[in-house]
């Protein structure tokens, strides 16, 4: 029998013991930077002012008897004090016979420069409006 003198075989990689330890630590490392992450991205989101749209005041719109003309809104009145400080301005023309009125929005900060910040135009229909150009009226009201 032979017998090999000299240094032991040392077998190379890891153990099972010492990649379940590595994975463990990996994982609580990267649920702690994601938590990390979506907390930051939660601060963010409350700082920034709520986006702004013309469609609520579309909404309140379709619910009254439409009138030709330009019209002035103060959203902080309409909306409450979370939109203090912007406009939205609306042309409601009509467009067909049948009550179909052409609203153009336009919403506007109140400020001197007064940015644009949301444009909208949809169509409503309103057979409860008082009688237009369109419908054989002889005066608009």
């Amino acid at each position: 029998m032979k017998m090999r003198i000299g240094p032991p075989m040392f077998r190379r990689g890891f153990t099972l013991l010492e990649v379940m330890f590595a994975m463990v630590a990996f994982c609580t490392a990267m649920f702690v930077i994601l938590a990390l992450v979506s907390n930051s991205l939660a601060n963010a989101r409350r700082l920034q002012r709520p986006l702004l749209d013309a469609g609520v005041v579309a909404a309140e719109l379709s619910q009254t008897n439409l009138v030709t003309g330009i019209h002035h809104v103060d959203l902080g009145e309409l909306l409450g004090n979370t939109y203090n400080g912007y406009i939205c301005t609306y042309d409601i023309e009509e467009v067909e016979s049948n009550k179909l009125f052409q609203v153009d929005f336009i919403v506007q900060s109140n400020s001197g420069d007064k940015p644009v910040v949301s444009k909208m135009s949809t169509l409503l229909f309103s057979p409860n409006s008082p009688a237009g150009p369109l419908d054989g009226a002889t005066a608009t009201p």
